[in-house]
């Protein structure tokens, strides 16, 4: 996912996901033989604390940029029916943009295996195809390529290293949080779960074996 001379930039959230994987990369720049850049920036929603992160960014000597958007508030004048795509794309949008204008090449999310199997059934359920985010994927229009470092790790997984690293961890703003479609499917995979126990290994057998277009690398 990493290649040197590559300028990579962290889409930071706050949450545990975009920390453990800033601290990740971090701590992979220093042992890594592979020369990379390395920088975070966060589209700030109304509400978001990003004093805390700045604090960690120049303690860790990360360069760190906070971009303002009122997404929320956008959200609820076009009273969005699906507001956590819409606030994901349009957060990514924002930071690919961002990263084109500042000469990054790659932008890496903190997305994690529970998310990808979500977004597999999300699309199943919805919309009839059997398909999730891939682990590397081109995006054309700003010309940057999206890695996603903690593809394979479970969200527990990540919940007990940023404990452990004591990772400063805010509280998300959004006022979504809980009521939405993709909560309703994460219920849905916990029940599914209790009976498969292994429904993991089996999506992603599934997406690593879809057409040659769609399949996980």
């Amino acid at each position: 996912m990493i290649e040197a001379g590559d300028r990579v930039l962290v889409g930071l959230s706050g949450g545990k996901d975009s920390l453990v994987l800033l601290h990740a990369l971090n701590d992979f720049l220093r042992r890594s033989p592979v020369k990379f850049s390395l920088a975070a920036l966060s589209v700030k929603l109304t509400g978001m604390d990003t004093d805390i992160l700045e604090n960690y960014c120049a303690v860790k000597n990360i360069h760190y940029t906070v971009i303002e958007q009122p997404i929320i508030e956008i959200i609820e004048t076009r009273k969005e029916k699906s507001p956590c795509s819409f606030c994901a794309n349009m957060r990514r949008g924002i930071i690919s943009t961002w990263a084109k204008d500042n000469g990054f090449n790659k932008l890496a999310l903190g997305h994690s295996l529970d998310d990808a199997v979500e977004t597999f059934f999300m699309n199943l359920l919805h919309a009839g195809r059997a398909k999730s985010f891939q682990p590397v994927a081109y995006m054309s229009r700003t010309d940057i390529k999206v890695i996603r470092p903690l593809v394979l790790a479970t969200e527990a997984a990540i919940i007990d290293e940023a404990k452990r690293l004591g990772l400063p961890v805010i509280k998300s703003p959004c006022p979504f949080a809980g009521h939405t479609e993709r909560q309703r499917t994460r219920d849905f995979i916990t029940d599914l779960r209790k009976k498969i126990p292994d429904l993991y290994s089996k999506v992603i057998n599934a997406l690593e074996n879809l057409s040659e277009s769609e399949s996980w690398k």
